[in-house]
Protein backbone atom coordinates (compact mmCIF):
# COMPACT_ATOMS: atom_id res chain seq x y z
CA UNK A 1 0.00 0.00 0.00
CA UNK A 2 1.57 3.59 -1.00
CA UNK A 3 2.04 6.12 2.05
CA UNK A 4 0.30 9.04 1.89
CA UNK A 5 2.88 11.62 0.90
CA UNK A 6 1.62 13.69 2.96
CA UNK A 7 2.86 11.49 6.03
CA UNK A 8 6.34 11.21 4.84
CA UNK A 9 9.09 13.30 6.32
CA UNK A 10 11.75 14.54 3.92
CA UNK A 11 15.00 16.80 4.33
CA UNK A 12 14.74 19.49 1.84
CA UNK A 13 17.02 22.30 3.06
CA UNK A 14 20.51 22.54 4.99
CA UNK A 15 22.63 25.10 6.55
CA UNK A 16 25.92 25.07 8.49
CA UNK A 17 28.62 27.57 9.15
CA UNK A 18 31.38 28.88 11.12
CA UNK A 19 31.95 32.36 12.43
CA UNK A 20 33.85 34.62 10.19
CA UNK A 21 36.34 36.90 11.83
CA UNK A 22 34.97 39.91 9.71
CA UNK A 23 31.53 39.28 11.34
CA UNK A 24 32.58 40.94 14.28
CA UNK A 25 31.33 39.31 17.81
CA UNK A 26 27.96 37.64 16.58
CA UNK A 27 25.98 36.13 19.40
CA UNK A 28 24.57 32.74 18.76
CA UNK A 29 21.06 34.09 17.09
CA UNK A 30 23.13 35.81 14.61
CA UNK A 31 24.87 32.56 13.44
CA UNK A 32 21.66 30.53 13.57
CA UNK A 33 19.81 33.12 11.69
CA UNK A 34 22.64 33.34 8.97
CA UNK A 35 22.57 29.04 8.92
CA UNK A 36 18.74 29.23 8.74
CA UNK A 37 18.69 31.66 5.51
CA UNK A 38 21.48 29.27 4.01
CA UNK A 39 19.16 26.38 4.87
CA UNK A 40 16.12 28.02 3.18
CA UNK A 41 18.39 29.18 0.37
CA UNK A 42 19.61 25.47 -0.20
CA UNK A 43 16.20 24.04 -0.29
CA UNK A 44 15.58 26.37 -3.53
CA UNK A 45 12.42 27.55 -1.70
CA UNK A 46 12.81 30.43 0.54
CA UNK A 47 9.23 31.26 1.11
CA UNK A 48 9.09 27.61 2.85
CA UNK A 49 10.09 30.61 5.85
CA UNK A 50 6.40 31.71 5.87
CA UNK A 51 4.54 28.31 5.80
CA UNK A 52 6.77 26.75 9.03
CA UNK A 53 4.39 25.23 11.63
CA UNK A 54 7.22 24.37 13.91
CA UNK A 55 10.32 25.58 14.96
CA UNK A 56 12.79 23.45 17.63
CA UNK A 57 16.00 24.94 18.60
CA UNK A 58 18.39 23.03 20.49
CA UNK A 59 19.77 24.58 24.05
CA UNK A 60 22.61 27.24 23.51
CA UNK A 61 24.86 27.14 25.87
CA UNK A 62 27.30 30.16 24.93
CA UNK A 63 24.30 32.57 25.95
CA UNK A 64 20.89 32.42 26.95
CA UNK A 65 17.65 32.39 25.38
CA UNK A 66 14.38 32.47 27.25
CA UNK A 67 12.42 31.42 23.79
CA UNK A 68 15.50 31.60 20.91
CA UNK A 69 12.64 29.87 18.47
CA UNK A 70 10.06 32.68 18.93
CA UNK A 71 13.03 35.37 18.13
CA UNK A 72 14.01 33.46 15.38
CA UNK A 73 10.59 33.27 13.65
CA UNK A 74 10.06 36.76 14.20
CA UNK A 75 13.52 37.16 11.77
CA UNK A 76 12.29 35.08 9.64
CA UNK A 77 8.53 36.73 9.55
CA UNK A 78 7.51 33.07 10.20
CA UNK A 79 4.26 32.47 12.65
CA UNK A 80 5.05 28.51 13.85
CA UNK A 81 2.31 27.19 15.88
CA UNK A 82 5.03 24.80 17.80
CA UNK A 83 8.25 26.29 19.03
CA UNK A 84 10.19 24.68 21.76
CA UNK A 85 14.23 24.76 22.84
CA UNK A 86 15.56 21.34 24.03
CA UNK A 87 17.42 20.68 27.20
CA UNK A 88 20.91 20.26 27.42
CA UNK A 89 22.69 17.13 25.37
CA UNK A 90 24.26 16.23 22.62
CA UNK A 91 21.57 13.95 21.45
CA UNK A 92 19.04 16.72 21.02
CA UNK A 93 19.63 17.26 17.17
CA UNK A 94 18.89 13.35 16.56
CA UNK A 95 16.17 12.70 18.54
CA UNK A 96 13.85 16.13 17.88
CA UNK A 97 14.49 15.33 14.09
CA UNK A 98 12.91 11.91 15.18
CA UNK A 99 10.03 13.89 16.64
CA UNK A 100 9.41 16.00 13.92
CA UNK A 101 9.64 12.96 11.58
CA UNK A 102 6.44 11.62 13.75
CA UNK A 103 4.57 14.90 13.65
CA UNK A 104 5.24 15.29 10.12
CA UNK A 105 4.09 11.57 9.54
CA UNK A 106 0.77 11.73 12.21
CA UNK A 107 0.00 14.87 10.13
CA UNK A 108 0.58 17.84 13.00
CA UNK A 109 3.26 19.01 11.12
CA UNK A 110 3.96 19.41 7.62
CA UNK A 111 6.68 22.36 7.51
CA UNK A 112 9.48 22.65 10.17
CA UNK A 113 12.89 24.13 11.18
CA UNK A 114 15.93 22.23 12.95
CA UNK A 115 18.48 25.04 14.55
CA UNK A 116 21.47 25.29 16.92
CA UNK A 117 24.11 27.15 17.43
CA UNK A 118 27.19 28.11 19.57
CA UNK A 119 29.28 31.47 19.91
CA UNK A 120 31.50 29.99 22.51
CA UNK A 121 34.99 31.20 21.52
CA UNK A 122 33.47 34.30 21.39
CA UNK A 123 32.12 34.52 25.10
CA UNK A 124 35.31 32.78 26.19
CA UNK A 125 37.28 35.68 24.28
CA UNK A 126 35.24 38.53 25.61
CA UNK A 127 35.05 37.18 29.32
CA UNK A 128 39.19 36.92 29.30
CA UNK A 129 39.19 40.63 27.84
CA UNK A 130 36.52 41.93 30.45
CA UNK A 131 34.21 42.91 28.27
CA UNK A 132 30.28 42.11 28.80
CA UNK A 133 28.28 40.55 25.31
CA UNK A 134 25.06 42.79 26.67
CA UNK A 135 27.51 45.82 26.28
CA UNK A 136 27.87 44.94 22.44
CA UNK A 137 24.14 44.79 21.91
CA UNK A 138 23.31 40.83 22.30
CA UNK A 139 20.00 39.51 23.13
CA UNK A 140 19.23 40.55 26.58
CA UNK A 141 15.14 40.43 26.98
CA UNK A 142 14.47 37.78 26.58
CA UNK A 143 17.86 36.23 27.18
CA UNK A 144 21.01 37.64 29.08
CA UNK A 145 24.04 35.59 30.17
CA UNK A 146 24.08 31.63 31.04
CA UNK A 147 23.72 29.85 34.33
CA UNK A 148 24.57 27.33 35.83
CA UNK A 149 22.87 24.25 37.33
CA UNK A 150 24.78 21.85 39.61
CA UNK A 151 22.75 18.68 38.35
CA UNK A 152 24.90 18.90 35.28
CA UNK A 153 27.80 17.71 37.34
CA UNK A 154 25.76 14.23 38.45
CA UNK A 155 24.25 13.23 40.92
CA UNK A 156 25.57 13.13 44.40
CA UNK A 157 27.00 10.05 44.31
CA UNK A 158 29.31 11.07 41.26
CA UNK A 159 29.95 14.03 42.94
CA UNK A 160 31.52 13.00 46.39
CA UNK A 161 33.42 10.47 43.97
CA UNK A 162 34.57 13.71 42.02
CA UNK A 163 33.16 12.46 38.58
CA UNK A 164 31.74 15.90 37.90
CA UNK A 165 33.30 16.65 34.21
CA UNK A 166 33.13 14.83 31.19
CA UNK A 167 36.96 14.84 31.09
CA UNK A 168 37.09 12.46 34.54
CA UNK A 169 34.02 9.95 33.18
CA UNK A 170 34.88 9.01 29.68
CA UNK A 171 38.18 8.12 30.12
CA UNK A 172 36.79 5.50 32.91
CA UNK A 173 34.50 4.06 29.95
CA UNK A 174 37.52 3.90 27.91
CA UNK A 175 39.57 2.20 30.28
CA UNK A 176 37.24 -0.64 31.02
CA UNK A 177 36.19 -1.05 27.13
CA UNK A 178 39.44 -1.60 25.71
CA UNK A 179 40.59 -3.92 29.05
CA UNK A 180 37.38 -5.65 28.11
CA UNK A 181 38.70 -6.29 24.34
CA UNK A 182 41.98 -7.21 24.97
CA UNK A 183 43.50 -3.94 24.36
CA UNK A 184 46.43 -2.61 26.38
CA UNK A 185 47.18 1.10 27.29
CA UNK A 186 48.96 1.84 23.65
CA UNK A 187 46.51 -0.19 21.53
CA UNK A 188 43.86 1.98 23.58
CA UNK A 189 45.46 4.85 22.24
CA UNK A 190 46.77 3.82 19.06
CA UNK A 191 43.02 3.36 17.82
CA UNK A 192 42.37 5.87 19.19
CA UNK A 193 44.79 8.71 17.63
CA UNK A 194 44.41 7.02 13.60
CA UNK A 195 40.54 7.09 14.15
CA UNK A 196 41.16 10.98 15.33
CA UNK A 197 43.64 11.42 12.25
CA UNK A 198 41.16 10.45 9.53
CA UNK A 199 38.80 12.69 11.21
CA UNK A 200 41.32 15.75 10.64
CA UNK A 201 41.49 14.91 7.34
CA UNK A 202 38.03 14.82 6.68
CA UNK A 203 37.57 18.16 8.96
CA UNK A 204 40.19 19.84 6.94
CA UNK A 205 37.51 19.88 3.69
CA UNK A 206 34.18 20.90 5.74
CA UNK A 207 34.00 24.20 4.88
CA UNK A 208 32.24 24.68 8.55
CA UNK A 209 34.93 23.28 10.49
CA UNK A 210 36.75 25.07 13.14
CA UNK A 211 40.19 23.73 11.82
CA UNK A 212 41.76 22.98 8.73
CA UNK A 213 44.99 21.54 9.76
CA UNK A 214 45.49 17.48 9.33
CA UNK A 215 46.74 15.78 11.99
CA UNK A 216 48.56 12.35 11.61
CA UNK A 217 48.17 9.43 14.35
CA UNK A 218 51.48 10.22 15.86
CA UNK A 219 50.96 14.02 16.78
CA UNK A 220 47.42 13.27 18.09
CA UNK A 221 49.20 10.39 20.19
CA UNK A 222 52.45 12.38 21.05
CA UNK A 223 52.25 13.80 24.27
CA UNK A 224 53.81 17.40 24.79
CA UNK A 225 53.38 21.39 24.01
CA UNK A 226 50.55 22.08 22.54
CA UNK A 227 49.06 18.08 23.59
CA UNK A 228 49.15 17.59 26.69
CA UNK A 229 47.56 14.50 28.79
CA UNK A 230 44.02 15.53 30.27
CA UNK A 231 43.08 12.60 31.57
CA UNK A 232 44.66 8.74 30.36
CA UNK A 233 44.74 7.89 27.78
CA UNK A 234 43.40 11.29 26.31
CA UNK A 235 45.77 13.77 25.30
CA UNK A 236 44.23 16.99 24.45
CA UNK A 237 43.64 16.16 20.39
CA UNK A 238 41.41 12.99 21.95
CA UNK A 239 39.26 15.89 24.21
CA UNK A 240 36.32 18.10 22.53
CA UNK A 241 36.96 21.39 21.14
CA UNK A 242 33.73 23.74 22.21
CA UNK A 243 35.27 26.63 22.06
CA UNK A 244 33.88 27.24 19.00
CA UNK A 245 31.44 29.40 16.92
CA UNK A 246 29.41 27.43 14.45
CA UNK A 247 25.93 27.23 13.88
CA UNK A 248 23.24 24.70 11.55
CA UNK A 249 20.26 24.74 10.42
CA UNK A 250 17.71 21.81 8.84
CA UNK A 251 14.40 22.46 7.28
CA UNK A 252 11.84 19.48 6.77
CA UNK A 253 8.35 18.99 5.08
CA UNK A 254 5.87 16.20 4.32
CA UNK A 255 7.18 15.11 0.75
CA UNK A 256 3.93 16.43 -0.28
CA UNK A 257 4.80 19.64 0.95
CA UNK A 258 8.12 19.27 -1.59
CA UNK A 259 6.68 18.25 -4.56
CA UNK A 260 3.83 21.17 -3.89
CA UNK A 261 6.78 23.74 -3.79
CA UNK A 262 8.79 21.72 -6.86
CA UNK A 263 11.98 20.91 -5.03
CA UNK A 264 13.74 18.34 -7.42
CA UNK A 265 13.63 15.16 -6.42
CA UNK A 266 17.18 14.19 -6.79
CA UNK A 267 17.66 16.99 -3.89
CA UNK A 268 15.45 15.05 -1.11
CA UNK A 269 16.70 13.01 1.55
CA UNK A 270 13.91 10.99 3.89
CA UNK A 271 13.85 10.82 6.75
CA UNK A 272 13.55 7.10 7.93
CA UNK A 273 13.23 7.63 11.66
CA UNK A 274 14.97 6.44 14.75
CA UNK A 275 15.20 5.45 18.35
CA UNK A 276 16.43 6.73 21.59
CA UNK A 277 17.33 4.89 24.96
CA UNK A 278 18.53 6.60 28.39
CA UNK A 279 20.57 4.72 30.94
CA UNK A 280 21.15 5.82 34.57
CA UNK A 281 21.60 9.25 35.27
CA UNK A 282 24.90 8.09 37.62
CA UNK A 283 27.38 6.24 36.38
CA UNK A 284 28.02 4.59 39.41
CA UNK A 285 24.69 2.99 38.89
CA UNK A 286 25.17 1.63 35.33
CA UNK A 287 25.66 -2.35 35.11
CA UNK A 288 29.35 -1.63 33.75
CA UNK A 289 31.63 1.19 32.68
CA UNK A 290 32.69 -1.44 29.13
CA UNK A 291 29.37 -0.55 26.94
CA UNK A 292 26.53 1.51 27.07
CA UNK A 293 23.42 -0.61 27.10
CA UNK A 294 21.33 2.35 26.03
CA UNK A 295 23.51 2.76 22.87
CA UNK A 296 23.18 -1.13 22.11
CA UNK A 297 19.14 -0.87 22.70
CA UNK A 298 19.02 2.47 20.07
CA UNK A 299 20.86 0.75 17.76
CA UNK A 300 18.39 -2.23 17.60
CA UNK A 301 15.48 -0.80 17.29
CA UNK A 302 16.94 1.67 15.37
CA UNK A 303 17.97 -0.37 12.59
CA UNK A 304 15.27 -3.15 13.86
CA UNK A 305 12.21 -1.02 12.84
CA UNK A 306 13.98 0.14 9.61
CA UNK A 307 14.28 -4.05 9.04
CA UNK A 308 17.68 -3.45 7.54
CA UNK A 309 21.54 -4.00 9.34
CA UNK A 310 24.86 -2.50 9.65
CA UNK A 311 25.85 -3.72 6.52
CA UNK A 312 23.40 -1.79 4.66
CA UNK A 313 24.85 1.63 6.26
CA UNK A 314 26.66 3.78 3.44
CA UNK A 315 27.26 6.39 5.89
CA UNK A 316 27.67 6.02 9.99
CA UNK A 317 28.45 9.30 11.63
CA UNK A 318 28.88 8.96 15.17
CA UNK A 319 28.83 11.75 18.44
CA UNK A 320 32.40 11.54 19.00
CA UNK A 321 33.19 14.18 22.03
CA UNK A 322 35.82 11.48 23.24
CA UNK A 323 37.32 8.37 21.03
CA UNK A 324 35.10 6.40 23.27
CA UNK A 325 31.75 6.80 22.28
CA UNK A 326 32.56 5.96 18.41
CA UNK A 327 34.59 2.89 19.19
CA UNK A 328 30.98 2.10 21.28
CA UNK A 329 29.26 2.67 18.28
CA UNK A 330 31.24 0.82 16.13
CA UNK A 331 30.97 -2.30 18.19
CA UNK A 332 27.61 -2.02 19.07
CA UNK A 333 26.66 -1.94 14.68
CA UNK A 334 29.05 -4.91 14.66
CA UNK A 335 31.75 -2.88 12.44
CA UNK A 336 35.43 -3.38 11.61
CA UNK A 337 38.12 -1.44 13.88
CA UNK A 338 39.30 0.81 11.15
CA UNK A 339 35.70 1.60 10.14
CA UNK A 340 35.69 5.72 10.29
CA UNK A 341 32.33 6.51 11.47
CA UNK A 342 31.85 10.29 10.23
CA UNK A 343 31.71 12.07 7.05
CA UNK A 344 31.64 15.49 9.59
CA UNK A 345 34.86 15.51 11.12
CA UNK A 346 34.52 14.86 14.93
CA UNK A 347 34.45 17.36 17.69
CA UNK A 348 38.08 17.90 18.26
CA UNK A 349 38.70 19.13 14.88
CA UNK A 350 35.76 19.94 13.16
CA UNK A 351 34.61 21.76 16.54
CA UNK A 352 32.33 20.63 19.73
CA UNK A 353 29.51 23.20 19.86
CA UNK A 354 27.87 21.83 23.02
CA UNK A 355 24.42 20.22 21.98
CA UNK A 356 24.38 20.99 18.57
CA UNK A 357 27.39 18.57 17.02
CA UNK A 358 25.25 16.14 15.79
CA UNK A 359 23.10 19.11 13.74
CA UNK A 360 25.85 19.53 11.59
CA UNK A 361 26.80 15.89 11.19
CA UNK A 362 23.25 15.93 9.54
CA UNK A 363 23.88 18.91 7.25
CA UNK A 364 26.66 16.75 6.42
CA UNK A 365 25.02 13.68 5.56
CA UNK A 366 22.58 15.06 3.60
CA UNK A 367 24.95 16.54 1.03
CA UNK A 368 26.15 12.67 1.30
CA UNK A 369 23.09 11.16 0.74
CA UNK A 370 22.32 13.98 -2.23
CA UNK A 371 25.76 13.02 -3.68
CA UNK A 372 24.94 8.98 -4.64
CA UNK A 373 25.13 7.60 -0.74
CA UNK A 374 22.10 5.41 -0.32
CA UNK A 375 21.48 5.11 3.38
CA UNK A 376 23.04 7.27 6.38
CA UNK A 377 22.94 6.21 10.17
CA UNK A 378 23.42 9.44 12.65
CA UNK A 379 24.11 9.01 16.24
CA UNK A 380 23.89 11.66 18.80
CA UNK A 381 25.14 10.63 22.55
CA UNK A 382 23.83 13.07 25.75
CA UNK A 383 25.49 13.27 29.33
CA UNK A 384 28.10 11.16 30.64
CA UNK A 385 27.36 8.49 27.90
CA UNK A 386 23.96 8.88 29.29
CA UNK A 387 21.10 9.89 26.34
CA UNK A 388 21.26 8.33 22.97
CA UNK A 389 19.41 8.38 19.98
CA UNK A 390 19.86 7.64 16.12
CA UNK A 391 18.05 8.01 13.04
CA UNK A 392 18.40 6.84 9.69
CA UNK A 393 18.39 9.22 6.47
CA UNK A 394 18.21 8.02 2.87
CA UNK A 395 18.17 9.17 -0.66
CA UNK A 396 15.04 6.72 -1.15
CA UNK A 397 11.88 6.88 1.20
CA UNK A 398 11.27 3.41 2.67
CA UNK A 399 8.59 1.36 1.55
CA UNK A 400 6.63 2.22 5.09
CA UNK A 401 7.25 5.85 5.18
CA UNK A 402 8.45 7.19 8.74
CA UNK A 403 9.23 4.15 10.45
CA UNK A 404 11.01 5.59 13.85
CA UNK A 405 9.76 5.72 17.56
CA UNK A 406 10.75 9.19 19.05
CA UNK A 407 9.97 8.22 22.65
CA UNK A 408 13.29 7.21 24.17
CA UNK A 409 13.14 4.48 26.59
CA UNK A 410 14.50 4.53 30.36
CA UNK A 411 16.73 1.58 30.91
CA UNK A 412 16.42 -0.48 34.61
CA UNK A 413 19.57 -0.81 36.08
CA UNK A 414 20.90 -3.99 37.55
CA UNK A 415 24.41 -2.47 39.50
CA UNK A 416 25.62 -3.31 42.71
CA UNK A 417 25.11 -1.76 45.63
CA UNK A 418 27.32 1.91 46.47
CA UNK A 419 29.20 1.44 49.77
CA UNK A 420 30.55 4.59 51.12
CA UNK A 421 33.59 4.91 53.54
CA UNK A 422 35.16 1.21 52.94
CA UNK A 423 38.30 0.06 53.96
CA UNK A 424 39.59 -3.47 52.82
CA UNK A 425 40.49 -5.42 49.61
CA UNK A 426 39.36 -4.34 46.43
CA UNK A 427 39.84 -5.23 42.69
CA UNK A 428 40.08 -2.04 40.69
CA UNK A 429 37.48 -2.49 37.41
CA UNK A 430 38.11 0.73 36.02
CA UNK A 431 40.65 4.09 36.85
CA UNK A 432 41.83 6.54 35.13
CA UNK A 433 44.57 9.58 35.90
CA UNK A 434 44.01 13.37 35.52
CA UNK A 435 47.12 15.67 34.50
CA UNK A 436 47.63 19.40 35.71
CA UNK A 437 48.54 21.93 33.07
CA UNK A 438 52.03 20.91 33.95
CA UNK A 439 51.84 17.85 33.49
CA UNK A 440 51.89 16.03 36.58
CA UNK A 441 49.63 13.82 37.51
CA UNK A 442 47.52 15.07 40.24
CA UNK A 443 44.15 13.21 40.94
CA UNK A 444 43.21 9.68 40.14
CA UNK A 445 39.73 8.47 39.63
CA UNK A 446 39.30 5.13 40.89
CA UNK A 447 35.73 2.34 40.72
CA UNK A 448 36.67 -0.69 42.10
CA UNK A 449 34.23 -3.97 43.79
CA UNK A 450 34.69 -5.41 46.80
CA UNK A 451 35.04 -8.88 47.73
CA UNK A 452 31.53 -9.39 48.30
CA UNK A 453 30.42 -7.83 45.20
CA UNK A 454 29.79 -3.98 46.25
CA UNK A 455 30.90 -0.77 44.56
CA UNK A 456 32.94 1.86 45.39
CA UNK A 457 33.98 4.82 44.38
CA UNK A 458 36.14 7.81 44.66
CA UNK A 459 39.40 10.07 44.15
CA UNK A 460 43.00 9.79 44.95
CA UNK A 461 45.92 12.18 45.82
CA UNK A 462 49.08 12.79 43.38
CA UNK A 463 51.01 10.02 45.54
CA UNK A 464 48.52 7.54 44.21
CA UNK A 465 47.47 8.69 41.25
CA UNK A 466 51.32 8.50 40.10
CA UNK A 467 51.32 5.15 41.43
CA UNK A 468 47.99 4.42 39.09
CA UNK A 469 50.05 5.90 35.99
CA UNK A 470 52.72 3.25 36.37
CA UNK A 471 50.36 0.15 36.91
CA UNK A 472 49.22 0.33 32.92
CA UNK A 473 50.78 -2.77 32.45
CA UNK A 474 49.19 -5.40 29.65
CA UNK A 475 45.90 -3.53 30.94
CA UNK A 476 44.68 0.06 30.95
CA UNK A 477 45.46 2.02 33.86
CA UNK A 478 45.30 -0.76 36.87
CA UNK A 479 42.23 -2.36 35.57
CA UNK A 480 42.14 -5.40 37.40
CA UNK A 481 44.94 -4.79 40.03
CA UNK A 482 43.65 -6.04 43.79
CA UNK A 483 44.40 -2.97 46.21
CA UNK A 484 43.98 -2.15 49.38
CA UNK A 485 41.53 1.36 49.78
CA UNK A 486 40.44 3.55 52.21
CA UNK A 487 37.47 5.79 51.68
CA UNK A 488 36.93 8.89 53.16
CA UNK A 489 34.35 11.06 52.18
CA UNK A 490 35.07 9.78 48.69
CA UNK A 491 38.93 10.71 48.90
CA UNK A 492 40.59 7.13 48.45
CA UNK A 493 44.03 6.32 49.78
CA UNK A 494 45.43 3.26 47.56
CA UNK A 495 47.77 0.60 48.99
CA UNK A 496 49.18 -1.47 46.23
Amino acid sequence: MMVDASRIPVIVGVGDLRWNPDDGHLEPLDLIYKATIAALTDSGEPSFSSHIDTIYAIKTVSWAYDNLPELLATRLGATPAITATSPIGGHWPAALLDRIGAAIADGTSSVALLVGGESHATTTALRKSGVAPDSLGWATEPGGPPGFDPADLGGAEMQRAGFIVPTRVYPLFENSFSASIGHDAQASLDWSAQMYAEFSTIAAKNSASWTSEVRTAEEISTVGPGNRMVSEPYPLMLNAMPFVNQAAAVVICSLARALEFGIDQDRLVYLWGGAGAVDPLDILHRNNFHRSEALQDTVDRTLGNAGVSAEALDIVDAYSCFPIVPKLLIHELGLPGDTVPSVTGGHSFFGGPLNSYTLHSLTEVTRRLRSGDQLALVHGNGGFLTYQHAVLLSASAHERGYVGDPQARTLTPHAPDLVTGYVGSAKIITATVEYNRMGEPETGFVIATTPDGRRLAGHTGPENAAELTQLSGTNPPAVDRHVHISDENGRLTLKF
